[in-house]
Formats: structure tokens, C-alpha cells, sequence
């Protein structure tokens, strides 16, 4: 089984940083909760506190599929796009650097 490991990231609106902090913080709440969830941390730029990154590790794909599927998730983007500068959070899927012998 192979883990499902992603970076998400978006930007907050000028204004709408708090409000973005405090819905992605009641959200990683709930993702956490799955059951094929590893990790859900947030960050934000030292830089930039606008910009969030969120980094995500989940069991497997048909854990990352049952992320995709849960019944908050639309309703959680759909409120937040408005309060981004993206069209939507820009996802980069992350493979583990092989060790050599």
C-alpha cells in the first residue's frame, strides 16, 4: 500500500486571513477524524501569512478517495473559494525519495 501524500495551497484574500484561518482549522478537526487520515497540518508563510499550505498524508488512494467523498468537504470549498486569490486550492502530489542501498 502506497500513501497518498499532498501539499495544498492557496492564498487568503487581503482581509479574509482570519476568516480562512478559522474555517481551515474547524476542517483539519474533521479530516483528522477519518479514518485513513495521517496527517492534516497547517501552515502559513513566515513570509507571507496570507498564504497557507496545508500538507496531507493518507493511508492509501482509497482513503484520499473517501477524503474526497465526505459530505463536508464541497460545502468547505465552496465557501472558501471566494476568499482566495485561486481559482481553487493548487494540489502537488509528493512521492517519497527512494533510499538507495
Amino acid at each position: 500500500m502506497t500513501k497518498k501524500t499532498l501539499l495544498a495551497e492557496f492564498t487568503a484574500r487581503e482581509g479574509a486571513e482570519r476568516e480562512v484561518a478559522r474555517m481551515i482549522q474547524e476542517y483539519a478537526l474533521k479530516v483528522r477524524e477519518e479514518e485513513g487520515n495521517l496527517a492534516f497540518d497547517v501552515y502559513t508563510k513566515a513570509a507571507s501569512p496570507r498564504a497557507f499550505w496545508i500538507f496531507e498524508v493518507y493511508r492509501d488512494e482509497d482513503a484520499f478517495k473517501a477524503h474526497l467523498a465526505a459530505p463536508y468537504g464541497a460545502p468547505f470549498n465552496a465557501a472558501l473559494t471566494p476568499l482566495i486569490e485561486e481559482d481553487a486550492s493548487v494540489l502537488t502530489f509528493l512521492d517519497p525519495l527512494a533510499t538507495q542501498p
